[in-house]
């Protein structure tokens, strides 16, 4: 599978992303076709989110000693929202590894702007966020992760089903999970499948030129 090299034509990176979020709500407006209070709403609480996690969030030794493995070009294309929050959540440590290596580049497009890419990463059929998604230079894809991290993403399934917290109750509780988690169980995650991006881009023939 390949994506287009034209979409990177059309995508952030991460400070800019930021810059371009600040300067909605500025106008008291966010990302996307839904301009609701509520999501402008949600969109201020993820600023304040990430700018905490960008100051006291710790990156994973481990993890950032494999990021300093990539020795060929790979892209981390995130596909986000302003409003969404687990975005808010976990934006800030992937730009945090992104940082250590300038073999990596984290680019972001908005997902309501490209559907045709958001649908080629479904998560049981939805179009949930964020995905982020590995690229080789030649744009081949080397796997995705996401929306969320493993044993909250089960437990949001599982709520789901049961209906034992209504949709604000489960919200307000996975974003206490998330400040308790600090991090920890998406860096672990993302360890382990960044692995399979390096051995696959590390088996790939290299770009002549």
């Amino acid at each position: 599978m390949n994506i287009s090299p034209e979409l990177l034509r059309t995508t952030y990176d991460y400070s800019t992303y930021r810059a371009l979020i600040d300067g909605l709500l500025e106008e008291g407006k966010t990302t996307g076709a839904n301009q609701s209070e509520s999501y402008i709403s949600y969109a201020l609480m993820n600023q304040k989110r990430m700018r905490k996690w960008e100051k006291i969030g710790k990156v994973n030794l481990e993890l950032k000693e494999r990021v300093m493995d990539v020795d060929r070009p790979m892209t981390w294309l995130v596909i986000t929202e302003g409003w969404c929050g687990d975005a808010g959540q976990i934006l800030p440590f992937v730009a945090k590894l992104a940082e250590e290596n300038p073999m990596v580049n984290m680019q972001l497009v908005l997902r309501d702007e490209h559907p045709e890419l958001m649908d080629m990463f479904l998560t049981n059929g939805g179009r949930s966020i964020p995905i982020i998604i590995g690229l080789s230079e030649k744009m081949e894809v080397l796997g995705h992760w996401g929306p969320r991290p493993e044993p909250i993403q089960r437990e949001f399934l599982e709520n789901k089903i049961s209906g034992a917290k209504t949709g604000k109750e489960f919200s307000e509780y996975m974003h206490l999970w998330y400040a308790k988690d600090k991090g920890v169980s998406f860096q672990s995650e993302f360890l382990a499948i960044l692995d399979v991006w390096i051995q696959k881009l590390q088996s790939l023939p290299v770009q002549a030129g």
